[in-house]
Order: structure tokens, then C-alpha cells, then sequence
């Protein structure tokens, strides 16, 4: 009576009060750590319809999750109130739309940090309301020797060795990727070539790029026409041409002049020099 007196007024300390709806589980990272951590869980309510990952009344929402306690850790918490189905942490709540296919392991990867909010799914129902009840019992503790967290030098180097891409593992992660991509393309060029010169309802038909076929008309009118453009084409290129080589030659023209004027001045100086005569009075 007198722990759960303390641990009640630790409660009060931290929070005050617990919010509307939540109930308060205290956790510790280790057996030495003294002051407990507080989880705030409560049953995860979504509306009806909405197709998401976390389904109601089997879906324990938790807040205020430390940046060690990963999913595994969340998992191994909950494991004594029912079987956990899955663990989703999250930087911030919101909805989550089903996913279709399984995600990237080296592309689009982001690495949530700073507290978070989870969705821990139980198999049962009751695995939620059980729970809750955890609030009653001690501590729970998130790093045991059987299960112990990594933190400091161990955490940096094990991150790194995550890190280090396997290039077999990539490859066939690529090469599935390209044949789904490949697939979709197929489906889509197929679906296009149904449909083309097919009205729809209103009686439209759809043109696409794909379904012009360029070539040349066949009627005499139209290849003198095209006779017609070329003819213009290299009547103006020689036209270009001619304008270029005039340019040229008004450029060799204005420096001759300019070498012929300057020699001119270098004479009539040097006839100057040679006529000055020295005046002293």
C-alpha cells in the first residue's frame, strides 16, 4: 500500500493529473535508475470507415515514449498483457493509411528522434484493457539483463554497422522494384492501346502521343511544298553565309586602315623630332 502511495504521489509530482482518458504506467531504463518514467496510454479510438493499420479496441495508443524504448522494447513491455501483434512508433499522431507493399530498407528510411507516440496492436481485446491495468504494479523496466538496451559507444556502433548497405541484399531490393516498375508499364500501355480511337461516353476520343504516326503526305502538292522549304532553307544559309564573310572583310579592311594611318603618324612625328631646334632666347 505504502509503494503504491508513492508511486501515486510521484504521479502527482510529474503531472499533476493524468489527462482525460489516459492512464499513467511508470517505467525505469534500468533496476539503479530511481525516479520512474510515466507512459501515457488509453484504448485508440478511430472513426468508423477509416481503413488504417491500427484497428479499434485491439490498439493501445501510448505517449510520452522515451527515445530509447524502441518497438522491440514496447513489445517485450506488453507481451505479459497478450500476444502483441505489431508496434508502430511515430514522431507525432495521426492517421496511417494501410500499407500495400512492404517498405524500403535503404531508400526513403527515416530515423524518428526526441520523444514519440506509438500504436502497440494487440491480438485480443483484452490485451488493451490489460494493459492499463499495469498501472497498479511497480515499474516496469525497459532494459533487463536477459533484453538490455543499447546506449553510449555500444548504440554509435551498432547504428554503423546497420549502416553498412549489403550489396546482394540491395540488388535483389532493386531488381524486384524495377519488375513491379516494368509490370505497371506494361498494364498501362495495354489498358492505352484498348482504348485508343475508343469513345467514351460523351463520344470523345482520346489522342495520345503515342497514337500519331508521323510521316510524310504522299500528294504531289505537298512534297512541292517541301521541295519549296528546303530550297528557302539553303538559299537563306548561303544568304547567312555571304553576310559573315562581307563582316570579315570590312574587319580586315578597317585595321589595314588603321596600321597605314598609324605609320603615317609615326612618320610626321619623327619629321617634327628632327626639324626641332633648340631656342634659348
Amino acid at each position: 500500500a505504502s509503494r503504491r502511495a508513492k508511486m501515486a504521489a510521484d504521479k502527482e509530482r510529474v503531472f499533476g493529473a493524468a489527462p482525460a482518458g489516459y492512464t499513467a504506467l511508470a517505467v525505469k531504463f534500468g533496476e539503479r535508475q530511481r525516479s520512474p518514467h510515466y507512459l501515457l496510454v488509453k484504448e485508440h479510438q478511430v472513426r468508423e470507415g477509416a481503413g488504417t493499420t491500427h484497428p479499434p479496441r485491439r490498439t493501445l495508443f501510448v505517449l510520452n515514449v522515451p527515445p530509447y524504448c524502441g518497438p522491440e522494447s514496447l513489445s517485450r513491455l506488453f507481451s505479459r498483457c497478450g500476444h502483441v501483434q505489431s508496434v508502430d512508433n511515430c514522431e507525432k499522431p495521426g492517421p496511417r493509411e494501410k500499407k500495400g507493399k512492404l517498405a524500403s530498407k535503404f531508400f526513403n528510411r527515416k530515423t524518428v528522434t526526441g520523444f514519440q507516440v506509438a500504436y502497440v496492436v494487440f491480438r485480443k481485446p483484452s490485451g488493451v484493457q490489460a494493459a492499463k491495468a499495469l498501472s497498479q504494479e511497480g515499474p516496469l523496466l525497459i532494459s533487463t539483463e536477459s533484453h538490455p538496451v543499447k546506449t553510449g559507444i555500444s548504440k554509435w556502433i551498432a547504428n554503423y554497422a546497420a549502416s553498412v548497405v549489403d550489396q546482394e541484399e540491395l540488388k535483389a531490393e532493386v531488381d524486384t522494384y524495377m519488375q513491379d516498375y516494368d509490370k505497371k508499364i506494361a498494364e498501362e500501355e495495354a489498358k492505352a492501346a484498348e482504348e485508343e480511337g475508343v469513345p467514351d461516353e460523351e463520344g470523345w476520343v482520346k489522342v495520345t502521343r503515342k497514337g500519331r504516326k508521323p510521316g510524310l503526305p504522299r500528294t504531289e502538292a505537298a512534297n512541292l511544298r517541301v521541295l519549296e522549304k528546303e530550297k528557302q532553307k539553303r538559299a537563306r544559309k548561303e544568304l547567312l553565309n555571304f553576310y559573315a564573310w562581307q563582316h570579315r572583310e570590312t574587319k580586315r579592311e578597317h585595321i589595314a586602315q588603321l596600321r597605314k594611318k598609324f605609320e603615317e603618324d609615326k612618320q610626321r612625328i619623327a619629321l617634327m623630332r628632327a626639324q626641332r631646334k633648340f631656342r634659348p632666347y
